[in-house]
């Protein structure tokens, strides 16, 4: 029996908002998890990427919030500007026309302008750990009157460098505060920090087992490391993505790779890690529009990332472990939506998968590019093909040959050698009907091109033929 938003009785200003949106029920992570925030208990939350967690931690945050107050009441710490401004764009949509003033604290950004508006009194806040730390420690930002943390993408927050930040940031507020922490991949690490942090929390698991959304296929294509542009612009050309995300690993390859993709004539951009505020917000942006294909990106930069129509996520580097995995696959195939996954790996990189099929209980599948459509590597039968074509030109009970082989090479020869013995020589032709019409025919060619010929020209190419 599905729960509807009216059952977890969400306030009706928000489910008006939600219609309005296009949302009418809840998913299974936001029903089980709506009503224990709902009654203030700390809470750890996991499921795959693109179940809905978001919303599910902002309606019971946002229904905490008392607009009459102008104090911050409402924390979301995480770990990169994308997910900052994605998390920002939702509280946006829900509070949109009301009372509740929201503001984003990301790193990158002018931090006077962020200083002015904090001016405003914003009730939920969202930053990353540095730049919060940077406010409290200037008397900027304070903390002493939320009422709800959350730390979104948590295990990524911690793992980051930034975990005295962030602990830093949690010292300023009140041990009463109700705390979250959230992500699709919770880590012992992460446990342990729960630990410290959370009192006695509800942990909400949905499917632990199925680590990645059924609806998402896996794949990956074998090829040498110098092959691995083509081999990407190959798949394009062959799949035609309407919008797609490439991940690799190394951050100062960026622009490298760009420039490579873009030689070969994809249509493809790059979120970097060093570029400003403005200028990840365009790429996102346009992104979004569909003005360019592929989005070039680490496993950092997208982490977290809700961008609708991603059909496919290409690895041009294999991801360093089975959680990035995880999150980059996250990227397509979210709410239930059909998405595909190409890992492009070379012959020495096959085991990492063979560890990541293991771990998350996947299957990823080898596939090759033949005639237009991507097959089984047993299903290319471009030079199977051949060899039975070859096959069966032999005379019946005869053994094929293999290649380079003895038997082969005599097998040439002899097909090459003329016959000069009597134990060589064939057996008359049998005459056909077909055969008499093709030698008449040729007669008549013959006769045709010598007409007009002199006579001892004639006598002479008799004589040759008889």
């Amino acid at each position: 029996m599905s729960t509807s938003f009216e059952q977890l009785q969400i306030a009706q200003t928000y489910l008006d908002k939600l219609q309005q949106l296009g949302i009418g029920e809840p998913t299974p992570i936001q029903a089980e998890g709506i009503p224990v925030l709902k009654d203030g208990k700390d809470a750890i939350i996991q499921s795959q990427t693109g179940t809905g967690k978001t919303l599910a931690y902002l309606l019971p945050a946002l229904e905490r919030i008392d607009p009459a107050q102008k104090q911050l009441q409402v924390l979301v710490v995480v770990p990169t500007r994308e997910l900052g401004m994605q998390i920002m764009q939702e509280i946006e949509k829900l509070t949109e026309g009301g009372p509740i003033r929201s503001q984003s604290l990301i790193g990158g950004a002018a931090i006077v302008r962020q200083v002015e508006k904090l001016r405003l009194h914003p009730h939920i806040v969202v930053g990353t750990p540095g730049r919060l730390l940077e406010l409290t420690k200037i008397k900027k930002l304070t903390l002493h009157h939320v009422k709800m943390g959350i730390v979104d993408e948590v295990d990524q927050v911690f793992e980051l460098g930034s975990m005295q930040d962030v602990e830093a940031v949690l010292k300023g507020m009140l041990k009463s505060s109700q705390m979250v922490f959230v992500s699709a991949t919770i880590p012992q690490s992460t446990e342990q920090a729960a630990e410290r942090w959370l009192k006695e929390p509800v942990i909400i698991k949905i499917n632990p087992s199925q680590r990645t959304a059924e609806t998402l296929k896996h794949m990956h294509v074998v090829c040498q490391e110098r092959e691995k542009i083509d081999t990407l612009r190959r798949l394009v050309r062959l799949i035609k993505p309407t919008s797609a995300i490439v991940f690799i690993n190394v951050t100062d390859d960026i622009a490298q790779v760009v420039g490579k993709l873009q030689y070969v004539g994809l249509s493809v951009e790059a979120l970097y890690g060093e570029a400003s505020k403005q200028d990840r917000a365009k790429v996102m942006g346009n992104f979004r529009e569909g003005k360019f294909q592929l989005l070039l990106a680490t496993d950092v930069a997208a982490r977290g990332l809700d961008i609708e129509g991603v059909t496919h996520v290409f690895h041009l580097d294999p991801a360093t472990n089975a959680e990035y995995y995880l999150h980059r696959v996250g990227r397509t195939g979210r709410m239930g939506r059909e998405g595909t996954t190409i890992s492009i790996v070379t012959p020495k990189e096959l085991f990492i998968l063979d560890k990541f099929e293991k771990q998350l209980g996947i299957t990823i599948a080898p596939k090759a590019m033949f005639e237009g459509r991507l097959v089984d590597p047993a299903q290319d039968r471009s030079a199977a093909t051949m060899r039975s074509r070859r096959e069966a030109a032999r005379p019946s009970g005869a053994a094929p040959a293999r290649a380079g082989s003895a038997d082969a090479r005599e097998t040439g020869a002899a097909e090459r050698a003329p016959l000069s013995t009597a134990a060589a020589k064939p057996a008359a032709p049998v005459k056909t009907a077909a055969a008499g019409k093709a030698v008449s025919k040729a007669q008549r060619e013959r006769d045709r091109k010598s007409k007009g010929a002199p006579r001892w020209l004639k006598d002479k190419q008799q004589n040759k033929e008889e």
